[in-house]
């Protein structure tokens, strides 16, 4: 019997023949470089992922995740995944997708220690805090969970067009937009949150920052 590490070889070389049956210069043209027009910031979770529920190809997708789609400023990670996506890529549209039954987001919901991860999830429970009054008006545990899941979404768009990344390109008349999504476990579909963001939208004030490119 394979075992299951090996049994990632054996798709492996299923997954080519595939490939090559299919689109026989596909790993050629694949190995000459990126130009994809998405970058995906999603969570980590293994049942989310992104290219099999977009139904992309390699090469159509850059991705980031972590824990729970978190955009946080002084993430190196994410600020740097984000500024070569912008800068170099030139990728036109930035997607945040989060999805319900969020572990992480459940955990920041509660009082429980879990680890190291606590610190990371304290920036949800900002976003409880920013949107309490709300959460707490609704009875259904699950509907406050959902609710919170596409609240953080929503504020993880709103925390990238105040990235100077983001600012700079728009500054520049970059064609960039931003979306907020939110996968559905349960049924596959993926639900667009009316969150897009482009050089059009109004950022705060205290968040606005003077152009660097005239």
């Amino acid at each position: 019997m394979i075992r299951s590490y090996q049994q990632l070889f054996v798709n492996n070389k299923k997954w080519v023949q595939e490939r090559t049956r299919q689109t026989p210069d596909f790993f050629h043209k694949l190995a000459e470089g990126q130009q994809p027009k998405f970058l995906w910031i999603g969570c980590s979770d293994s049942r989310v992922p992104a290219s099999e529920v977009t139904g992309t190809d390699p090469g159509d997708l850059f991705v980031h995740r972590n824990i729970a789609n978190m955009v946080i400023h002084n993430d190196m990670s994410v600020l740097s995944v984000l500024d070569y996506a912008v800068n170099v890529l030139e990728v036109q549209h930035i997607i945040v997708c989060g999805h319900y039954g969020c572990g992480g987001v459940a955990a920041a919901m509660g009082s429980k220690q879990v680890g190291i991860i606590d610190n990371w999830l304290r920036y949800i429970k900002d976003v409880y805090r920013l949107h309490q009054r709300e959460l707490d008006g609704i009875d259904d545990p699950g509907q406050r969970l959902d609710r919170l899941i596409e609240l953080n979404i929503q504020e993880q768009v709103y925390r990238l067009t105040t990235t100077t990344i983001v600012q700079n390109a728009w500054n520049m008349g970059k064609p960039l937009q931003i979306h907020g999504l939110v996968y559905d476990l349960k049924t596959g579909l993926l639900n667009d949150l009316k969150l897009t963001k482009d050089q059009t939208s109004v950022i705060d004030e205290v968040y606005r920052l003077e152009p660097v490119y005239a």
